[in-house]
Formats: structure tokens, sequence, C-alpha cells
């Protein structure tokens, strides 16, 4: 495991520190009393140092250093502080607007009603750490056990307190600490974590709390901070662990050095303790600042005034965790925290699938034809029928008559490989008059622009999901990768290629000198709106389509300046907008899709810019998803259902929104795994294991979110198995994501010796892309992707399939991925009658073929097979027929 190279292994370091530690006990043990003894106490390996010194107030610590590859480097302004927060009654609960800036008083405007409440509960007290007393010390008594073991202990009038720090003899860089706090008198009691040092601001590198916020500076608007992740708050707020991805705060100094603070598995809350929800509940609390607003990484538990947090005299309360200190950047680190803590590889061995994702696509095939379950609508718009899907949820002046399409291209991509006449007849032309009344056509500043992601039925307009703004982003969506797609599949389609050169000739028209574009514009007054917030979003990549698909190279220029200022504002600082209205645009997939869109960029210019930009801003989205709690076996009741732990875990899932305001708080991640396939290419592309561990966490096992008759998982969390509920569209974006990740995954185990050509990224929930408008190559044929319904029957549902039919020959490729971490043996039966129109085609051989396409055994003619496949392994049975 790539931790385990944390280790120092040169001579002349290991040298030195024995030699220290041998020194310093000489010392230690020459003393003839104790209380001269333990005036200095340290501890100390091959490649950590860190040493108390005994002063008027008590243990400070005196010396850290790391030693590593053959360089000391010392870890400046080393404290040593405890802090516990004391209240006698419970904390106030009144937000202190009045003790913030207008900016953070007056956010957000009413009307974004999901995120009011939050933001004023974000307000409090006990988050913005002003609650209760802070008892703050140097512990007064030090007892050393050896060089790898410390034990303090501290009075005062409220509680007596024992920390034991130790060295972690498997991770060489990490120091353990156990707190026991004993109460004196009742009250609400949390502990911090001791401060082992602070960073000045000028010495601040990078720091995070992996899925609430990160950044290389201090942000003085604190609703920037707060709310949108942009940076580090200049004050000591707490933050929640129920939108924490990874329980680490972890901060990098300008020396090299990064120092992270890990608490135990365990003592976070756990999404679903028994038998109810209880993602709520706030046991551990997270912040880059200790209560002195010095920059250090701190954790507090439990939380003032929450669960656990009342004792009575004499009752007792613990928190165990981990001071991890590399030298080594913030990646590697956090890394550590999900591997090594908190054990994120041991997560897929429990995955047991009960339907394989191609099964599911199936089964939404035939939801999304279905104009009873998929709720199609086809409506008179300007004398056009236009055809969508209702949309329940929230939108501004909907009377529940709101519809809309979701992936243009998953549409058009199922139609082609199915054959399926009934989504050309009935889906595809409707469809497509959408999106030609969605642009604006007509003369006027909005020329060219999307007016709106929905149609409402009843007002006969379309309309932006929560106000009369547009956004140029919008434009990028709406308008121009969807028109992309289509027109990958419909290259002669003269209409759309004007449509789309008229979205490129209005986004050319917006965008700044120096790149960038205006969040949105109101409808009426024409003038920019959310003013203080940047674009950081890529709005450039509906040019990155403009120039691909009509090859006028001013719009590749200006895409790349565009990319350029988002490389500048956006990647290299860790600052990021969303694109969902109803959310006033805090962080969300639009980050995912953000890496992408560099990629794509990167694949027309060769530009190592892009690239190293875009992996950069990848190691950025992985905080985006969850790596705690540690999945279990242990049994939880769910709607009256007994379901292992790991059945129903938040890890491996993404947010739609995270942070302090995001729908994560209340609603949990999201079953829409759109960053998979991209995940699986990016380990293709480095070689680090989280991207494809992530990848197969979200996609394997979710049967308990997937509501059976319709194939659909999903949304939030939070509900489970409801199926499509509100956003029948849904569907689309999960045939559209799963198609991508088994495909993306086919090409990763076959060596890049399985590829098809993608297109582009679907709007709006993430990075996948589309398939099925040009052949690809398997084993260096020519072959087109086919999967008509009833194409296979695979007995292991932990074995997905597709289809590829050679383009050259009546040969049929049917790929066989086994997504388990065990040997499967399995039987597939072909349904030969879906080869040839009247079903009259019959198998003249049939090979079986391994990962690089080297024959391991013929198959009889029969079409039905066992066929042996290794672990995360690849086989490929070739059909040829007449």
């Amino acid at each position: 495991m790539e931790s385990k190279n944390y280790r120092l292994n040169t001579v002349k370091n290991l040298r030195y520190f024995l030699k220290s530690s041998v020194l310093l006990l000489s010392v230690l043990f020459t003393f003839s009393t104790p209380a001269v003894a333990q005036q200095k106490v340290s501890l100390a390996n091959a490649n950590l140092r860190v040493e108390w010194q005994k002063k008027g107030s008590g243990y400070h610590i005196s010396r850290i250093a790391l030693a590593e590859g053959g360089k000391t480097t010392e870890m400046p302004l080393p404290s040593g502080e405890y802090t516990v927060l004391y209240s006698a009654g419970k904390p106030d609960s009144l937000p202190l607007s009045d003790q913030v800036g207008e900016h953070a008083k007056n956010f957000p405007e009413p009307i974004y009603r999901y995120i009011t409440g939050t933001w004023q509960s974000n307000l409090k007290p006990v988050p913005m750490n002003t609650a209760g007393t802070a008892l703050q010390f140097f512990p007064a008594k030090a007892q050393a056990a050896g060089a790898d073991r410390i034990t303090f202990t501290h009075q005062t009038k409220e509680a007596q307190m024992e920390a034991v720090w130790q060295l972690d003899p498997a991770y060489a860089g990490d120091i353990l600490v156990t707190l026991q706090l004993t109460a004196k008198k009742a009250g609400y009691f949390s502990l911090a974590t001791p401060t082992l040092a602070t960073l000045t601001e000028k010495d601040l590198s990078w720091g995070t709390i992996p899925g609430h916020l990160q950044g290389k500076a201090l942000q003085d608007d604190l609703v920037l901070a707060y709310a949108y992740g942009q940076g580090i708050p200049r004050k000591p707020i707490i933050v929640r662990d129920r939108t924490a991805s990874t329980l680490s705060p972890l901060l990098s100094h300008k020396n090299g050095l990064t120092l992270a603070v890990i608490p135990d598995p365990g003592t976070g809350r756990h999404p679903w303790e028994k038998d109810k929800n209880t993602h709520g509940e706030w046991h551990l609390g997270l912040s880059l600042m200790n209560r002195r607003a010095g920059l250090t990484p701190t954790a507090y538990h439990p939380v003032l005034g929450e669960k656990g947090s009342f004792l009575n005299a004499g009752e007792k309360k613990t928190f165990s965790f981990r001071y991890s200190l590399r030298n080594a950047d913030w990646y590697t680190v956090y890394k550590h925290a999900i591997y090594d803590v908190y054990r994120f590889g041991d997560f897929l061995p429990m995955k047991e699938t009960r339907q394989s994702l191609t099964d599911r696509i199936q089964t939404q095939h035939r939801y999304v034809t279905s104009d009873s379950t998929s709720l199609w609508r086809v409506e008179q718009f300007k004398g056009q029928p236009i055809g969508a899907q209702a949309y329940l949820g929230g939108v501004v002046g909907s009377d529940k008559d709101a519809m809309k399409n979701s992936d243009y291209g998953a549409m058009w991509m199922l139609t082609r490989i199915s054959g399926d006449s009934t989504l050309a007849r009935t889906r595809l032309p409707y469809a497509r008059n959408f999106k030609l009344m969605q642009q604006q056509g007509e003369p006027g500043f909005f020329q060219g622009a999307a007016v709106g992601q929905y149609y409402l039925s009843k007002s006969n307009k379309f309309t932006e999901e929560w106000g009369p703004y547009v956004e140029p982003i919008g434009l990028t969506y709406y308008t121009m990768l969807d028109i992309g797609n289509v027109l990958l599949f419909q290259p002669d389609d003269v209409q759309l290629k004007e449509r789309l050169r008229l979205g490129a000739e209005k986004l050319l028209s917006w965008q700044h000198p120096d790149g960038h574009w205006e969040v949105a514009y109101d409808r009426e007054s024409e003038k920019p709106r959310f003013t203080e917030l940047s674009d950081l979003r890529p709005t450039f990549y509906g040019l990155v389509v403009a120039y691909r698909m009509l090859g006028d190279t001013r719009y590749l220029n200006a895409a790349r300046k565009g990319a350029d200022w988002f490389v500048t504002n956006a990647a290299d600082k860790g600052h990021f907008l969303g694109v969902c209205g109803d959310l006033r645009f805090v962080p969300d997939f639009a980050t995912g899709q953000s890496v992408q869109a560099l990629l794509d960029l990167y694949d027309i210019t060769t530009d190592a810019r892009y690239k190293d930009a875009a992996l950069r801003t990848a190691q950025l989205y992985t905080t985006s998803i969850y790596t705690h709690p540690i999945p279990t076996r242990e049994k939880k009741i769910v709607k009256g259902t007994a379901l292992d732990d790991w059945q129903i875990s938040q890890v491996g899932l993404s947010f739609e929104h995270g942070g302090s305001v995001g729908s994560a708080s209340t609603n949990g991640p999201i079953l829409l795994a759109s960053h998979a396939g991209m995940f699986v290419r990016l380990f293709g592309m480095t070689g680090d294991s989280l991207f494809l561990d992530m990848a197969r966490a979200a996609a394997w096992g979710r049967d308990a979110f997937v509501h059976e008759p319709t194939g659909v998982a999903s949304y939030y969390w939070r509900t489970i198995n409801a199926g499509a509920g509100p956003y029948p569209h849904h569907a689309w974006w999960q045939i559209g994501w799963i198609t991508d990740y088994l495909l993306s995954e086919a090409a990763l185990r076959s060596g890049g010796k399985i590829t098809f050509p993608r297109g582009f990224v679907t709007p709006k929930v993430g990075p996948h892309q589309t398939y099925g408008f040009a052949p690809g190559k398997v084993f260096g044929q020519e072959a087109r992707l086919f999967l008509p319904a009833g194409l296979a029957r695979v007995a292991d549902p932990q074995v997905d399939y597709w289809g590829a039919l050679a383009t050259n020959s009546k040969r049929l490729y049917l790929l066989l991925l086994n997504n388990d971490d065990n040997a499967k043996t399995t039987t597939v039966q072909l349904g030969a009658d879906k080869l040839m129109p009247g079903g009259k085609a019959k198998i003249r051989k049939a090979e079986l073929l391994n990962e690089a396409g080297n024959r391991k055994a013929d198959l009889p003619a029969t079409g039905e097979w066992q066929v042996d496949l290794s672990a995360f392994g690849l086989a490929v049975v070739t059909i040829d027929y007449e």
C-alpha cells in the first residue's frame, strides 16, 4: 500500500535517532529525583522527534523534527497547549448574526429556502466556536515510559485531564493520543485535540477539511469560505462531520511538512446507527484553527451541547485520535487517513451484487420507453410538439407542470446501440424539438442562449431553476453540450449545426478579455447577477464542443483563454462554484466536469498545463466522496428489512454538494456516480489506486438503493430505494454513467485494446461521456457497440457484459467483466435471435479470449457456455454467425 512508503529506510538517519534516543534516556534516568527527571520528556523513533520542556505554566512542546529521505525538517512554532470547552448550561442556540459582516448576515436571499435554515444554524455559537468557556492550559505533570509513551495530567476546577501520547509502531510519522476527561462539576464538555504546532499565514501552502473547504490562503469573506469552501475562514469555525468526506483536517507548511489530525474510527456520527437515519447527529467537530484562531488542524469531541457532551461530576469522556506528520503534500497524508486509518480498501471485498449493472441498463430501457412510468409528456410550444419528462422537484413558478430532459447523449446512444424503433419514433424527434425551442433564436441580448432548463406547460414558457436569470454555463450545458452530443449521431443535421454556431457566438460575445464569464445575467435588466461570485466552472467547455463539431479555430482560442483563466483562479486556488441554482451554486459535481473538460482540451492541444491542472483538480474532487464510517456486516433495520451495514453505506458515494449548506447536510450523498468512468480512466493515467477504488465503491453493490421494477436508483441516499421519485429523467443519466463506467473498465482491463470513442460530457451532473456514435476497436478489429434487449443472460450478477458487432464481418464480441475481487465461473447464454433481423442467425464458431485478446479456448456453437474469469478480470467471447 502506498502509505507504507512513509517509513524512512536510510541507515544514516536511523543511527542518528537511535543515538539521540539513547542519549536522551541516559539523561532522563541519571537524575535522582522524579521532579528533576520530568523537566524534559520526548517521543522519538527513526523518523519523528517531539520534545517537551517544563516551564512555569506547564509542559510546552519545544521541538518537532521529522527526518525523511536523509533530510531533517523542523516544524516551526510548536505549542502543546490543550483546550477543553465547558458550559454549565446548554449553549446558546441563537445565530450570531450581529457578529458577522453584512454579506454573511444577509446570506442567502429568502428565495433560497433549501439553505436559509442551514446557514442560520451555521452561525450559532457552537459552530462559530464562541460557545462556552475555553479552559486552556499546558499540562502540569508528565510521566515518560521509554521513548515512545508519555502520560500528561492536569487539573482545573471543572475537570481533570489525562492524556496518553505514544508513537504508532506501524506508521513512523503518527502519534496516537487518548484524552480522558473526568468532570469535577456537572456541565457540558468538549475535548479539543491539543495544539501540536501552529502555522503563520505566510507559511501556509495548503489547507483542507475534506468535503468542506480548501485553499492556500485565508479567506476574509465568511460566506465564500464557509458556504462555498473557497479558502480557509479567518475565524475558528467548527464544521460538522456529516459532510466531512474524510475525517482529517490538515495543513501543509511551505517547508514541505503536512500535519493532520485524524480521529479514531467510530468517533464521528454513523448515518444509520441502528434502525433509523442518524445522518444529522453531530458527534465530531472539525476546524483548521484552535480556539485562539491559530492555524492548526483541530478536532472536537463530543461537540459542546450535542449528544454525549453533558457529564455529571465524576463521569468520564474519552477521545482518541492521531497526529500524522509527513514530509509530503496534502494528498499523500489524506490518502493515509483513507486507507490506513479508515480502511477504505476493505470495502470492495464485502460487496455482493444482486443485479448486474448491464441488467440495470436493460431494466431502465424498459422504464424510459414507457410513457406512464417515465412520465413522458408531449406539449405544444410555438406550434411545435416538444417532448420531455415531468419534473416534480422544486422550480420557481412551477405548478407541478415542469418538464425536463437530461442526458441527450444517453438518449441517442441507447437508441443507436439497442436499435429501439420506439425510442427513435416517440422520443428523439420531440426531444430534439424541445432543444430547439429551449434556445432563444430571436435577436437580442440573449440570442443563442438557453432560456432555461425547464418548460412550464401551464405558463407556456421556459425558465431557469431558481429565478429569471440566464447563465453562460447554461448556454454551454443546454445548448452546446446537448446539441454537440446529438450531432455526433446526426452529423448532417444542418439546423442543429447552425444552432450550435449561434450558441458559440453568444459565448464568445459574453467572454471577458481575461477569459472569464459572468455567473449569470438578469433576464429583465440584462445586467450581471451574483456579482460577488466568480464563474469558477467549466463554461469554456462549450467552445471545445463548438470547435470539435464546427472546426472554427476562434472557438478553440477562446476555449483556451477561458481554460487558462479557470486554471489560475479555480484549479490553482482550489476554489470552485456549482451549477445547482436552488442551492445558490455552492460547489458540486461541476468540479468533476472541470476535470474532464480540461482533459478533453489537453487531447486537442497537447498542452501539458491542462493535463496537470486536470489531475490536481481530480485529486480535489476525491474529497467530494465519503470514506467513513468503516463499513461492516452488522445488521441494520432499514424500512423494516434487515440489511448489512455495508449495503447502505455512504462510503464511496459522492456529494451532489457538500460543505456546510449543501444537500448532503440533510440528504446524504447521491447514487448518481457520473464520475466513475472518469476515475477509472484517471487510474489508467496515473496508477493512483484511490481513483479506481472510489469508482468501484460507487458503482458496485448498490442494490439497496435500486427500485427493482424500474432499475432506477434513488437520487439521494436518504430515500434508500424510492426509485426516480420526483426526477424521472434521472434514468437517462444513470444509463449514461453506467455505460461510461463499464466501457472504461473494459479499456483499462484490456490494456487499451478495447476502446470506443467518447463524446462530450453530459450537462450538469458530472463528467460521464456518451458512446455509440462511431465504431471502436476490439483487439484491433473495428466494431460498433451493440446491446439490444435480451442479447445475453449471465448467471452471476457480479459479471457485467457488453456487446460489439464487427463492422466488416458477421462477428459479435461479448465482453465479460468480473466486478468482484474473487475469481468467477459463470454461465453465459446468448440471445442469438438478436444478431440478425428476423432472428435467423446461426452460430458457426465461438472462442474465448483473454484480456489481451489471446485465445483461451474453443467454445461449443450452442450459445451457452461456462466461462472462467479472474478477480477483477475481463474475458471476451467471439461469436461468428451466419
